[in-house]
Order: C-alpha cells, then structure tokens, then sequence
C-alpha cells in the first residue's frame, strides 16, 4: 500500500462523514444571536481542551508499552510526547478567555460538561488503552484539521460586537493548527498501518464529528428552548 494513502484515505472519510456538523457549524457561526451563544461555545471548548495534554499523555504512555512488539507504536510515541508538550496549557489560555467574557474561574472549573463531550473524549480513552493507542490520529485530525482563519474570526467578532479578549485562543490555534494539520497527516504517511488500524483511525475520526457536532446542537437547542421560555404569555382577553 502507498504510504501516502493512510491521510488522502483519511481526509475522504472525514469529508464524507462531516456535512452534518459542517451543517451545525454553520448555523451557531451565522446565527444572529451568536454573541449569546459564545460563551457556551467556549465553555464547550474548554471542556474538550483541558483533556487534551492527559489524553495525549495516556496514548504515549500505551504506545511506548506496546512499542518492543508493534511497529506503529514505536513511530507514534515521540510524536505524542512531542504533541502533548506543544498542547500544554492551552486549556490555561482559554479558560482565562473564559473569564474576560464575565464569567468566574471557579465557576467554569466547577461546571459539569455536557455528555457529548464526555463522551467524546471517554471513548478516546478506551481505543487508546484498549484497542490501539494510533486511534487518537483521528480525533486529532478533526479536532485539528480544518480550523477558522484569523481573518475569518476578524470578521465575526467585528460583526456580532466579541471582545478581542475572548477570542485570543482561537486566534492562536488559527494560526498554530494548520502546522499540526500537516504534521498529523504527514505523521499518519509514515505509519505502517494495517487495514484494521486505518479503520480504527477513521471511526475515532467519525466519532469526534458526531460528539462535536451534538455538542454544538445543545448549545443551538438551549438558546432556542431559552428564547422560547423569554417570550410573553399573551393575556387572556
């Protein structure tokens, strides 16, 4: 099998399986209210992104003991520890986002996140300690790979009126994520995988769409039911 096949494989998969969330995405980015939404959207971030330096570290730490017997896992351990160190503290950057929006640190801290993503990063867990630790390429690919451009960000926050201060970590990732893309997929050209690794990758792939587009669904769904409970009862004549 051609190397380069395992990401042009991947990438397909991922643009076959996304329009749904591509559909929510585009409904929370163009919603007229989004500035009341915001906050959730970084809440929801935030609960994805303080996992990611453990997870990262997990998968590392499976890989390096499967490594003397399994070819893959001796490619990947370097790239995880690599990875986790570049990740370090961006749940830090974002949650102090968090806070420039109005919102109070040990609130956020103490909050529960919504099942979705609890879920999505529960069952990273579970292919990384016990299935293979190569399945994380597809959630970093999702999570990584197709991130807004600076200029774009621009426009929404100059558009719905967003404090600078509350979009400083999704600037950086802007412009840090499209070297990660690449490193990801170069990364995954290199590896010997089998046919039932790549398909592996590719359901933690389906996986994080599925879960992000339902996260973003419940932040679209609550500020409906919330605009429906605002409206005035009419009086009965």
């Amino acid at each position: 099998m051609n190397s380069l096949n395992h990401s042009k494989r991947l990438r397909a998969k991922i643009r076959l399986a996304e329009p749904y969330l591509l559909d929510v995405s585009d409904q929370f980015w163009t919603h007229p209210q989004l500035a009341e939404m915001f906050p959730e959207f970084l809440f929801m971030m935030h609960s994805i992104i303080r996992s990611s330096v453990s997870l990262i570290n997990a998968a590392a730490v499976s890989a390096q003991r499967r490594a003397d017997l399994d070819p893959v896992c001796q490619k990947i351990v370097s790239y995880y520890t690599t990875h986790a160190l570049e990740e370090a503290h961006h749940d830090d950057w974002l949650l102090e986002d968090i806070v420039a929006m109005g919102a109070d640190r040990s609130d956020v801290l103490a909050r529960l996140p919504s099942p979705a993503i609890a879920s999505l990063v529960g069952a990273q867990y579970y292919w990384a300690l016990h299935v293979h630790p190569v399945s994380l390429f597809g959630y970093l690919a999702v999570l990584e790979g197709n991130p807004s451009s600076v200029k774009h960000l621009s426009k929404i926050r100059t558009k719905h009126g967003l404090p600078a201060e509350g979009m400083r970590t999704m600037v950086k990732h802007a412009r840090l994520d499209p070297y990660h893309r690449d490193e990801i997929y170069a990364q995954l050209d290199e590896l010997p995988l089998t046919e039932n690794l790549s398909e592996l990758v590719a359901l933690s792939a389906f996986h994080t769409i599925e879960h992000i587009a339902q996260a973003l669904q419940e932040i679209l769904d609550s500020h409906r039911n919330a605009e429906v409970i605002e409206e005035p009862v009419a009086q009965a004549v």
